[in-house]
């Protein structure tokens, strides 16, 4: 069929066939960043109830840093439920080495604040199952503090009154003052996750104390990394969550020291 039928049949079908497409200008986007460990891979284990870390610790990646998680299985605050999350942490050290990470970080504030023993006798059984060096959360903390200079802290946890005490004493054991400590009494990590940035924010300035160093935000499953710098700013003090000083670790012990903007002093020193 050629254009002079089409022209008889349909005298507007000639312009459809001859006419070329209007040209169309376009930007080529930016290539994605990726998260690629060309840097440092760390593998981390995670309770399985939680939502929070893995998007906090991806924002606060610096360039050629990528995370990689095994989850182990905890959703409530009892002592039985806290310390069955260390069961099969074997297994799943294993798995995660399958990936080979530089490092292993058990992740869980509440665990690993059980008591004094608990750090040796995880990162040993980590890496007696990995081969990998191990990194656990209240150790992170730890460190942070010393970092800091402070030594004399505000914590304010989502935890029941029983975890509160424990976590408080685990503190005051390694030289800490705790000179306030407030729990909202939830029962377990979905209710963690529940509470809005802006409430945490309301909590620290409502126990705001002259006289302390820093301010502790405990818990992975807490959404308190949106407030730190905005914290900092209005208490005067350096802010402390259990995401930002474990990241902050795990980077200054494998030799990394970028500075990471927006989520405090920590991960800016």
């Amino acid at each position: 069929m050629d254009n002079e039928f089409l022209a008889a049949e349909r005298p507007d079908a000639v312009t459809a066939v001859t006419t070329p497409a209007p040209h169309r200008s376009f930007t080529l986007a930016a290539a994605p960043v990726i998260p690629l460990g060309w840097r440092l891979r760390l593998g981390v284990l995670l309770p399985s109830v939680n939502t929070v870390a893995e998007p906090q610790l991806t924002a606060m990646l610096p360039p050629g840093v990528s995370l990689h998680f095994t989850r182990l299985k905890l959703t409530g605050s009892s002592e039985q439920e806290l310390l069955g999350m260390t069961e099969r942490v074997e297994e799943a050290a294993a798995l995660l080495a399958d990936a080979e990470p530089q490092r292993i970080l058990f992740h869980c504030t509440a665990v690993t604040t059980m008591n004094p023993a608990i750090v040796q006798t995880l990162r040993e059984r980590i890496t007696r199952a990995s081969g990998l060096p191990a990194m656990i959360t209240s150790e992170a903390l730890l460190a942070a503090f010393r970092a800091l200079g402070a030594r004399r802290i505000v914590m304010i946890t989502p935890y029941i009154r029983e975890v509160n005490v424990r976590e408080a004493a685990f503190l005051q054991h390694h030289g800490l003052t705790v000179l306030r400590e407030h729990g909202l009494g939830l029962p377990g990590g979905k209710e963690f996750a529940t509470v809005e940035p802006s409430e945490w924010y309301r909590l620290a300035m409502a126990h705001r104390d002259p006289t302390a160093d820093a301010y502790f935000l405990s818990c992975a499953q807490t959404r308190t990394a949106e407030v730190i710098e905005v914290l900092e700013h209005d208490l005067g003090r350096p802010v402390v969550t259990s995401n930002q000083a474990a990241l902050w670790h795990c980077l200054r012990e494998s030799g990394l020291h970028d500075c990471v903007p927006g989520f405090g002093r920590l991960l800016r020193q």
